[in-house]
């Protein structure tokens, strides 16, 4: 079963009066509880990419299905549920709210989505217990390193139990221990959760630990091929 499926998707900026190609004509098909990373330099296109399957940005061309819908003509408020019931994110500047708790902020997804306190303490509690932060549940962002932000990130992350994980650069601001540490731990609640992650990094570590590896250079697809797994995602090299 595929998680994410493109058809000929393309995706244009405007840079003042020219439009410039962030992607062009990408065929893609990633599998679904697998680890795969999108691959390349600075510019490539794999942020741009990632946006649409995070249905963040809309593609100017071709089809996009993610869990098997087709998602490019919904409304934004369609688009914004979808994102908040199916998709979790994770961010190199971890994106936490500073005035909240690592609890607080591991639960506010579940407040958004009115999930009832009894069940929001249980999930909470089983998520911080997770990745290791149990007994930093009440420490603000500020009171915690680089490393734990991350942890509580990915918490939030799993914690409305989408299919879908997307990360952006997720060990760019973390030494090289600590951004190991990190990929281990989401390697492993990847394969206990059966759960989709793709990553946008140029980080070669992180690339040795995917299932399938996408490189993109200059908005195509040049390489899709398997590392440690035997089933490759699939893709039409551009």
């Amino acid at each position: 079963m595929n998680a994410v499926e493109l058809s000929h998707v393309s995706k244009h900026y405007l840079l003042g009066a020219e439009r410039v190609a962030a992607i062009s004509d990408v065929t893609l098909r990633i599998r679904a509880q697998r680890f795969t990373v999108l691959a390349g330099p600075s510019g490539s296109g794999k942020s741009t990419l990632l946006n649409l399957i995070g249905c963040i940005d809309r593609p100017d061309a071709g089809h996009l299905l993610i869990g098997g819908k087709t998602v490019q003509d919904w409304t934004d408020a369609d688009l914004t549920a979808f994102r908040a019931s199916h998709i979790g994110f994770i961010f190199q500047n971890f994106n936490l709210l500073p005035v909240l708790t690592a609890w607080e902020n591991v639960e506010y997804p579940l407040l958004l989505a009115g999930t009832p306190a009894t069940e929001r303490r249980r999930r909470v509690s089983e998520m911080l217990d997770a990745v290791g932060l149990a007994d930093k549940a009440r420490h603000r962002p500020n009171q915690l390193s680089g490393g734990q932000c991350q942890r509580v990130a990915i918490a939030r992350a799993l914690i409305h139990q989408p299919q879908l994980i997307l990360a952006d650069e997720p060990t760019a601001n973390l030494d090289s221990q600590t951004a190991t540490g990190i990929v281990s731990l989401m390697r492993d609640l990847q394969k206990q959760r059966h759960t989709t992650f793709v990553f946008s990094s140029h980080d070669p570590m992180l690339m040795s630990h995917a299932d399938d590896l996408v490189q993109i250079r200059d908005g195509r697809i040049g390489l899709v091929a398997p590392t440690m797994a035997s089933e490759p995602a699939t893709g039409t090299p551009q």
